[in-house]
């Protein structure tokens, strides 16, 4: 770790990626689940987003090359992210994208704050635990100056009571690491081994703690980037609700509601008893906390916005019923069960089906999904059919339904799969650009590479072709099972992926 960082790791830089929770879409669909008017963009909106600590800028490349009319701003610390965004907006040709090294304690005092516009929508993921306090004060003053009234803010940390129970285990991750090897990723890797050796000879606080023993159980499939940047940082703390919303009230911010969907449905994550509790208070942050005693929520998702105009019922679902969405799935990949905080919970097939089928053609508006014929089901509940279908993933806001892909997202998906496929897995999970939603859809590199070979003029036929290609240091089993998967992307992913405009 290199001495300019002042505890954060900075000599391995972060893995490319791409958060949902980050969308406006969605933080806006939180804003008004929460009873908030913070209205979805329109297609011909001038929004400005900002991000701050953007890593290698993946998810504001996706936004930015989703919509041409956006103006986007992005910050971090590390000058290698800052250097490798400006490259790729560079190679895919987005000019709507402005990158920028700066230290968050003091920029909003600086002579540079001058090129952050002021944001409708702000998003902070992986960076409030993970910083010290002198940053988190600088957050807060340089949101102050750039939120717009109305505006919404999403921050993720690592919150309390939840993580309490692997302190321990992230401390002697980060103390063993560094006694154990140089570079951060091998630190964070040496530490977890440690880890797993005291946990195999029957540690009482590792076995004792359901999250140390699920965080332990992660790592395997975790790579050590990931690994350096979660658990190597001086100045880790995972921190209660109320502490994050005390601290933004300085910017006048207010806490309405969680960026993952389904938690601001109490029947979905708390049993009938909490519930029975918590619906006796009236203080929000009371509330959160009483919540938080009752989940296993490590990672808190929530939205902030400064100057909540609340929305009584009515005027909340008639915002609902004119959000259109895009199917993730193809109709028989709906899950008709799904694990939920407060158990197993049933989706009415007789109402999600035709709902699901409806939308198979593309992209539609929920008070027209409502009046689907023949639903055994309430029509007058956008917010649990919203809920549902986005909170569970199997949907995706759309901004501008049926609109052609943009040369701009084109090309940002052509350099994706360029840049990445060098170093990552075909099958991981990304997202490619989609003017259409004006967001990430999400797909794998895999189906990417499809999306190449049909645009460059080969069709199913070439399959055959490709399996030979990519298949060549497998055997007869596995190249068949390729050949599986190519024809699964041709006949259900590749539907979706154009439905949903990404070509």
């Amino acid at each position: 770790m290199s001495g300019w960082g002042s505890g954060y790791v900075t000599d391995i830089t972060y893995m490319t990626g791409y958060y949902r929770h980050q969308s406006p879409s969605v933080m806006a669909l939180a804003c008004l689940l929460g009873g908030v008017a913070s209205p979805m963009p329109s297609a011909d909106d001038p929004v400005s987003y900002l991000e701050l600590g953007c890593g290698q800028g993946f998810g504001a490349l996706i936004l930015a090359a989703s919509n041409p009319g956006w103006t986007v701003t992005a910050i971090d610390f590390n000058p290698a992210h800052v250097a490798a965004a400006r490259a790729w907006a560079t190679q895919a040709g987005i000019d709507n994208v402005a990158f920028h090294e700066a230290d968050l304690s003091t920029l909003a005092e600086s002579a540079a704050s001058v090129q952050v516009p002021e944001a409708d929508f702000v998003s902070m993921h992986g960076v409030w635990t993970w910083v010290p306090s002198a940053v988190q004060a600088g957050i807060v003053r340089l949101l102050q100056d750039k939120v717009k009234p109305g505006g919404a803010v999403h921050v993720s940390y690592n919150s309390l009571p939840a993580w309490g129970g692997a302190l321990g285990m992230q401390r002697m991750v980060r103390e063993g690491g560094r006694r154990l090897a140089a570079r951060s990723d091998r630190q964070a890797e040496e530490g977890m081994k440690l880890v797993k050796e005291l946990q195999a000879a029957d540690a009482l606080q590792l076995k004792r703690s359901h999250m140390a023993t699920a965080l332990i159980s992660r790592t395997g499939i975790m790579p050590g980037p990931y690994l350096a940047h979660e658990y190597m940082n001086d100045s880790f703390a995972p921190c209660f609700h109320a502490d994050v919303a005390e601290a933004l009230a300085g910017a006048k911010l207010e806490w309405v509601g969680s960026v993952n969907l389904i938690e601001n449905f109490p029947e979905l994550t708390l049993t009938p008893e909490q519930r029975a509790v918590i619906q006796r208070l009236d203080d929000p942050a009371l509330r959160e906390l009483l919540k938080d005693m009752c989940l296993d929520r490590a990672l808190r998702h929530d939205v902030f916005v400064r100057g909540a105009r609340r929305l009584d019922p009515q005027a909340r679902d008639a915002a609902l019923m004119d959000v259109w969405l895009a199917l993730n799935v193809s109709p028989g990949e709906v899950p008709y069960e799904a694990d939920m905080p407060a158990g197993r919970a049933a989706l009415n097939r007789n109402f999600y089906g035709p709902i699901t089928a409806a939308m198979t053609a593309g992209p539609r508006r929920v008070g027209d999904l409502l009046a689907v014929p023949d639903l055994e089901g309430r029509r007058d509940n956008p917010a649990e059919l919203i809920g549902m279908l986005v909170g569970l993933n199997l949907a995706e806001p759309a901004a501008r339904p049926g609109a052609e892909p943009t040369p701009q997202a084109l090309r940002f998906n052509r350099v994706t799969l360029a840049n990445l496929r060098r170093t990552e897995n075909l099958g991981r999970q990304i997202a490619a650009a989609s003017h259409a939603l004006g967001t990430g859809a999400p797909c794998t590199l895999f189906e990417l590479h499809v999306i190449e070979r049909i645009q460059a003029g080969d069709s199913e036929a070439n399959i055959d072709d490709w399996v030979r290609d990519i298949g060549v240091n497998l055997d007869d089993a596995g190249r068949g099972n390729l050949r599986e998967v190519f024809v699964k992307a041709f006949h259900v992913r590749l539907p979706i992926l154009h439905a949903q405009g990404v070509f």
